[in-house]
Order: C-alpha cells, then sequence, then structure tokens
C-alpha cells in the first residue's frame, strides 16, 4: 500500500479555553487530490496553520515525509508548497525573474527546473513578459509554478480557482492534475466553489465543529437515484405509485444499479414506453449540507 505523505495524528488545539480541533487524524497521499470542507469556524483555517507550522497544537503532530513538523521543522516544511488565494507577485519584474528570485530562498533549484514548472503550467509563451501584463489566470498559473520550484511532496492550495473565468478555472484545474499525476505530489484544497471541488478532488475531508465527520472518495459514491422518462405517466404512476417522484420531463425512482433490469422488465410488462434510464448522482453541495446539516461553507483564511 502507498505510504502516506502527510500524516495527521490526534491533533487537537485549544485557544483561551476553547477546544478547536479535536483529534484530528488524516492521511493524505501522493498522486490524489483531497477537498478540505467544512461549515463557517468548523476548525479549517486552524487545522492549515498547523500542517503549515504556523500554529503549535495543543496535543498530537503533524508528520511529513517522516518529519515531525514540531520536531523537525525545516525538514518537514521543506517538503511544502502552499498557494493562498491569488498569489502576490513582483509585478515589475517578468514572470521568469519572479520565478528566479523564489528559486533562490531554497537549495538546489537549477535553471532547468525553473524551465521544467514553467512547461508544466505552461507559461513559455509570456515567461518573460512582465506579471503586470498578466491576466489572473496567468498569475495563478505563476504561484501554482512558484509553489513547485522546490519539488514539494505536499501542495495546499486555498481557493485556487477565485476570481477566474470558467475556462481559467478548467484550465487550472488541468495543470493541477497534471501535477499531482506527473509529480506524484498530495494535494489539498480548499474552495467554496463546490461544484469546482467535486470536478477537481478524489475525495473529501469535510471537518465540523474541530472534529473529522466524513472522509470519503467521490468516486465511490454509487447512484441511489435513477431517473426514468416514459410515455405513459398515469400508468407509470399507477404501477409504482409514491415511489415516484416527479422531475421535469420524467420521474425519480429510488433504486440500486442491481434493481434497474428489473424496474425496466416491469414498464416493458405494462405497456409502458420507456425512453431512457439514467443514474442521478448527488452533487457535492447536496452531499455536503446532508453532512452538516446545512453549515455554510467558507475559504480557509
Amino acid at each position: 500500500m502507498t505510504q502516506p505523505i502527510v500524516e495527521i495524528k490526534n491533533l487537537n488545539k485549544t485557544i483561551k479555553g476553547k477546544h478547536i480541533i479535536k483529534n484530528l487524524n488524516l492521511t493524505f497521499y501522493p498522486g490524489q487530490i483531497t477537498g478540505f470542507l467544512g461549515p463557517n469556524g468548523a476548525g479549517k483555517t486552524t487545522t492549515i496553520r498547523m500542517m503549515t507550522g504556523l500554529m503549535h497544537p495543543s496535543e498530537g503532530e503533524v508528520i511529513i515525509d517522516g518529519h515531525s513538523l514540531s520536531k523537525k521543522y525545516e525538514e518537514a516544511i521543506s517538503h511544502v508548497g502552499v498557494i493562498v488565494e491569488n498569489p502576490e507577485m513582483y509585478k515589475y519584474m517578468t514572470g521568469y525573474k519572479n520565478l528566479q528570485h523564489f528559486a533562490r530562498m531554497h537549495k538546489g533549484v537549477t535553471k532547468e527546473r525553473i524551465d521544467e514548472v514553467v512547461a508544466q503550467v505552461g507559461l513559455e509563451n509570456r515567461i518573460h513578459e512582465k506579471v503586470k501584463t498578466y491576466s489572473l489566470g496567468m498569475r495563478q498559473r505563476l504561484g501554482l509554478a512558484q509553489a513547485m520550484l522546490h519539488r514539494p511532496k505536499f501542495l495546499i492550495l486555498d481557493e485556487p480557482t477565485n476570481g477566474l473565468d470558467p475556462a481559467g478555472i478548467r484550465e487550472f484545474r488541468m495543470y493541477l492534475r497534471r501535477i499531482a499525476t506527473e509529480d506524484n505530489v498530495a494535494i489539498v484544497v480548499s474552495s467554496h466553489l463546490l461544484s469546482e471541488i467535486e470536478l477537481m478532488v478524489d475525495r473529501i475531508a469535510v471537518i465540523q465543529n474541530g472534529e473529522l465527520i466524513d472522509l470519503r472518495e467521490l468516486e465511490q459514491q454509487a447512484a441511489t437515484q435513477y431517473l426514468i422518462e416514459v410515455g405513459q405517466h398515469e400508468q407509470a404512476i399507477a404501477l409504482f405509485g409514491d415511489k415516484l417522484t416527479k422531475q421535469n420531463t420524467g420521474f425519480l425512482l429510488d433504486l440500486t444499479k442491481e434493481e434497474v433490469p428489473a424496474i425496466v422488465r416491469q414498464l416493458v410488462e405494462a405497456g409502458i414506453d420507456l425512453y431512457s434510464i439514467q443514474p442521478v448522482q448527488k452533487r457535492l453541495e447536496d452531499q455536503f449540507i446532508e453532512m452538516t446539516g446545512g453549515g455554510a461553507i467558507d475559504a480557509i483564511r
């Protein structure tokens, strides 16, 4: 089994007598993108601060690539890259000069590595132009290149698509997936745009009141409802009764995948014209509301 890059073990944080984080246990794996979600005040910010060494836990520890963040800070933090909303760059300098400047903060970042991350985020044609001429999407990509310069094994992104247009969001999502796959990086993303998180991540971790309340692989969510379009609505209602819920041009029916063939046979035998039957996945937004009881999503700050 793949070893985790990051292990959060029994993490607790008490501030002014208030227990903010309660026995939090989480692992992050190479090549996997995790959405980190929770309602306002759930403890995301506090957790992120402890994961980056900006705040010390009251109990427990964060282990990054085998190094305890509290005991071997430099060894642990050297494997971490962070992007917080809109990355701040020197706008009067070119993108390339910015990357050279940040490269000096890390050991062993060569010209070849700078060229490599520039290509990875698709900025080859504009990297020698001043950052003040860049669009927001280009600045986000430059920030991603900067965070990847030192080959981190763990990347934390806070609202990475904030302010981007749909094309920019899709583009950023593509580059993020490439980094996870090609560089085998464990990535954590926080965003209030749940529709984007759903397309971007492999799994979600949800905390509420400082506790982990859900951890699930998104691709494993089996459909529990199917949308059925038929010709004879009244006959279908007579056949299935209150099991059917009217939905636009068809009906929703609670089903498992294994029950679908039997339903199709019932419709055919009853002489009802079946035009389509398709699974309906619960959106992440609906799942989030169910998990948290309707708590509003918030960004890590």
